[in-house]
């Protein structure tokens, strides 16, 4: 019944992409597509190659300070395990890679994979605060993005009720993170109430280092201090669509392209194929087409940005996979049967 429902999930994240590229790409010729992208001055990729592999070593500094009141890791040691969860983003379903993420830091670093998942929800919270923060910077923009455009649904409402869900999960996390105690005795009850017996004192276990890895919430100064670092991570993204912006014939604001990133990596969050297929493409396209950049060139410029986006950290991650695979002694059904690595919140 398990495997039912994972192949389904797959199905059904592989239809919505399925979906989107043809939202995207209706109404186009590929050949006048495929013309522009060859013309295309591709040393622009290497700058924007440079700035993101920047962010990725802000993001592992980020990840570092949350887990720093559990165990100093280093941010040369978060690093490689940070692409391998970029990489397991790109090529598994489900999000995967934020498990492998936890499961690797575990056989690594011997960080209990509940405490390092509430970290990566962290990350993902604000995260999405920042993107949101990104959209309602030009919101006055968001009239333009039309089913003209090939973008279908309001645009302003979703941003609002991701606004609300977002906002609604760092309250709760912050306040879970500032009254510890309270925030187990709710749980507990639940957890008791709830579930049986049998699978109680794991769910306890797990609970309790969950709550161990918000830590760094606790204090006010760590917030900012992973709000601002979240900042300058998708700034230097959008770093990264301005320069792949120079190989292409065309041109639009650094605001533009901040919105253009806040509304496709919002998008990403639906479910899809892996690497985000489609639901990164339709609505980068529609954005670009609202602000009056024709459409092939709009889809060529951002199919080569998705590429230039997935390629180097998903390869990056896959070497330093393979590498830790080899260092560990595991074996590929090892590392995703980490339901079983679970069993340490006993302890």
């Amino acid at each position: 019944m398990e495997k039912v429902k994972k192949n389904f999930a797959i199905f059904v994240g592989v239809a919505i992409s399925a979906l989107f590229l043809w939202l995207s790409l209706r109404g186009l010729k590929l050949d006048d597509v495929g013309k522009i992208i060859s013309r295309a001055k591709y040393i622009w990729l290497l700058p924007g190659v440079f700035v993101y592999f920047i962010g990725v070593w802000i993001r592992s500094w980020r990840w570092h300070y949350l887990i720093k009141p559990l165990k100093e890791v280093s941010t040369k040691k978060m690093f490689p395990i940070t692409t391998i969860g970029y990489m397991g983003n790109n090529i598994f379903p489900a999000r995967l890679g934020e498990v492998l993420r936890a499961v690797f830091l575990k056989r690594r670093e011997n960080v209990p994979i509940s405490a390092s998942l509430a970290t990566i929800i962290v990350e993902r919270i604000f995260d999405g605060v920042v993107m949101l923060a990104f959209v309602f910077l030009n919101l006055s923009e968001l009239a333009k993005l039309t089913g003209d455009s090939g973008f279908v649904g309001n645009i302003q409402q979703v941003a609002l009720v991701g606004t609300g869900v977002f906002i609604g999960a760092l309250v709760i996390f912050l306040l879970a993170a500032m009254f510890p105690q309270v925030t187990s005795k709710i749980g507990r009850w639940f957890i008791k109430k709830l579930l049986p017996t049998s699978l109680q004192e794991k769910m306890l276990g797990f609970m309790d280092k969950f709550l161990d890895g918000l830590e760094s919430l606790r204090s006010p100064f760590n917030v900012l201090m992973v709000f601002f670092t979240s900042t300058i991570i998708w700034l230097l993204e959008t770093a990264k669509y301005w320069f792949v912006m120079h190989a292409f014939n065309f041109s639009v604001s650094f605001f533009a392209l901040m919105l253009m990133n806040g509304i496709v990596n919002l998008a990403t969050t639906i479910p899809s194929a892996p690497g985000y297929v489609g639901t990164f493409d339709a609505p980068g396209i529609a954005v670009l087409v609202a602000y009056g950049i024709e459409h092939a060139t709009a889809a060529a410029y951002t199919l080569v940005l998705h590429a230039a986006l997935w390629l180097p950290i998903t390869v990056l991650g896959l070497y330093y996979f393979l590498k830790y695979l080899g260092q560990e002694g595991m074996s590929w059904r090892e590392v995703f049967a980490w339901k079983e690595e679970v069993e340490e919140t006993k302890a």
